[in-house]
């Protein structure tokens, strides 16, 4: 009955080697498996968008699983509050497993209607001057059609790399590639349920390995975020709900 609504603001500072000096101090909010379903309501949503703008994100990131599966009546929903996130360059998503076992088309469209970018299997660069901040996205692993070698192909030699991509153990993959500084990840919701010191007994496949929080993969920083909503059981225990805020710190 309370950590389902005790959402935690989680501050973080992360140099990224490659992050150019215009881009020092960049402000990422990460939003993560809001679920919309009963539960995660139009008043809910309402509130994590506040809490999302009083942090004034330069850019937020939505890393899947916007509706729970089998729930397409809630994707007309979403337009409204996910509208009026207010990022100062730009709100960027991917999809999750959950969103693609219902009108993924649909998702993709309503996003386009909230002015937010879908940037799955590609690349959305950020400009300061001459300098480059790439936003990678890919495509759920699981049931959607993941291309990283199409994101590979777009993303320019030069400046920062972020990865958006849903399920967190695709970090052993993307960090092999040395080209990106930062995965951001969801859908475990970091177990949901966890009892103290240990680990959750339930994850879900991708999500087992790197299931919440940061992480180091090779030269990469992995973050896997709790997530807002819920699936299954409406519940959560050790596993409070997460708004992550990122400060970008330049390498001196």
């Amino acid at each position: 009955m309370i950590e389902p609504n005790w959402i935690e603001i989680n501050s973080l500072q992360l140099t990224l080697p490659h992050l150019s000096p215009e881009f020092n101090g960049y402000r990422i909010v990460q939003i993560s498996d809001l679920h919309r379903d009963k539960w995660m309501n139009q008043r809910r949503l309402q509130r994590v968008v506040r809490l999302v703008n009083q942090q004034k994100p330069d850019l937020v990131t939505i890393t899947g699983d916007l509706i729970t599966r089998n729930s397409p009546q809630f994707i007309p929903t979403l337009k409204v509050p996910l509208s009026q996130i207010a990022a100062k360059d730009q709100t960027v998503a991917i999809l999750g497993n959950h969103d693609h076992e219902n009108d993924s088309k649909a998702i993709i469209q309503t996003l386009a209607e909230s002015g937010i970018v879908h940037i799955g299997n590609g690349v959305f660069t950020l400009h300061r001057g001459g300098a480059m901040l790439h936003i990678a996205g890919l495509d759920d692993l699981w049931k959607g059609t993941p291309r990283f070698d199409l994101v590979m192909q777009q993303l320019p030699d030069e400046g920062a790399a972020i990865l958006l991509v849903h399920e967190p153990d695709f970090a052993d993959t993307s960090a092999v590639t040395g080209r990106f500084d930062l995965q951001l990840s969801g859908h475990s919701h970091g177990g949901q349920v966890r009892l103290p010191f240990l680990k959750p007994l339930i994850l879900p496949p991708l999500g087992e390995k790197y299931y919440v929080g940061r992480y180091q993969v090779g030269k990469m920083i992995q973050y896997t975020n709790r997530g807002l909503g819920m699936t299954a059981k409406h519940l959560r225990f050790g596993a409070r709900p997460e708004i992550t805020v990122f400060t970008l710190v330049a390498p001196r």
